[in-house]
């Protein structure tokens, strides 16, 4: 099935004639080519889904970095007021060896 320019043109600026008419063109193919688009398809959202828990990874992991170097810094400031290693522990999460470290 062809489409004048014209058609193609008026087709493409309305969203929801371009997509019946992609899914138009996708029925009319062959069963081989049909078979081709739905693994490339599946293959583009696994691929998008991959990249999403990898970027949702990384977010977490850069948040509990940022948040122990705060208990660290929490800590510090705590060491310099005097405070016990004990109550430091409790208020900042860290354990007492690593309060010792620092």
């Amino acid at each position: 099935m062809e489409l004048t320019k014209l058609e193609e043109q008026l087709t493409m600026n309305e969203p929801m004639l371009k997509k019946a008419m992609d899914t138009l063109e996708f029925l009319s193919q062959d069963a081989a080519t049909r078979m081709e688009y739905e693994a490339r398809k599946k293959y583009l959202r696994d691929e998008a889904s991959r990249m999403n828990g990898a970027k949702a990874e990384g977010i977490a992991e850069g948040l509990a970095t940022g948040e122990h170097k705060k208990a660290v810094e929490v800590a510090k400031n705590m060491l310099r007021i005097g405070l016990e290693v004990k109550i430091i522990s409790q208020v900042s999460g860290l354990s007492e060896q690593e309060i010792l470290k620092l």
